[in-house]
């Protein structure tokens, strides 16, 4: 990935339609460009699918205030071809199946610019990234600090690159604090994205069944 957008992500603060639990992926998704050449091929239905080839980019989401307050999350996810493992700490080079972004800032700040633009978020020092990724070749649970942005976005390795079907669960909060040694402020949305550009590989994946507690 040649550069990760961690500040265009903060760009689901704006509300939306409130959603209880169940994170649907059949509507309220936008998808961010990465390249001007190749993007990744996205499916929005009851599962999200996506391919990927030689490509990266993300899908995002605003998340109502009714769920601001997620603490917890719990996913499906498969992959039926994949990229070979990296290091997800390089800067370039760090290729990866899927990456479920959870997108925080501090409630104070969520409440000011709630219905800003990208352009008002870019430069925004408060907004904080937990990434849940399947690829790479890091034991389960390692957190690696974002080469792109750091202080403000992490890694965590949940699944090594290879196929399978998995159901995860995540402890938002304690992944939080040890990420960020506070606690997490409000979650004011979700992103998606493969990634397969440096390697000039394959995914072929799909994820769905999220629901936040």
């Amino acid at each position: 990935m040649r550069t990760l957008p961690i500040l265009i992500l903060s760009a689901t603060l704006a509300a939306g339609p409130a959603v209880s639990g169940a994170v649907s992926f059949s509507s309220g998704w936008n998808e961010q460009r990465l390249s001007l050449f190749r993007s990744n091929d996205y499916r929005f239905g009851e599962q999200l699918g996506i391919v990927s080839d030689g490509a990266v980019s993300l899908a995002w989401k605003r998340l109502p205030r009714s769920e601001w307050q997620a603490r917890s999350a719990s996913w499906s996810w498969r992959v039926d071809q994949s990229v070979p493992p990296t290091d997800l700490g390089r800067k370039g080079g760090d290729d990866r199946n899927i990456s479920l972004y959870f997108v925080f800032l501090p409630e104070a700040e969520a409440n000011a610019l709630e219905g800003a633009n990208i352009r008002q978020l870019m430069g925004n020092d408060n907004v904080r990234i937990l990434q849940y990724v399947w690829g790479g070749n890091h034991g389960r649970g390692q957190i690696i600090g974002s080469p792109y942005a750091p202080g403000q976005g992490v890694t965590v390795a949940l699944r090594q690159a290879g196929t399978g079907a998995f159901s995860e669960q995540a402890d938002l909060a304690a992944d939080f604090r040890r990420a960020f040694g506070s606690e997490p402020g409000s979650l004011v949305g979700l992103a998606v994205s493969a990634d397969s550009d440096d390697t000039d590989t394959a995914i072929r994946a799909a994820i769905g069944g999220l629901t936040l507690r």
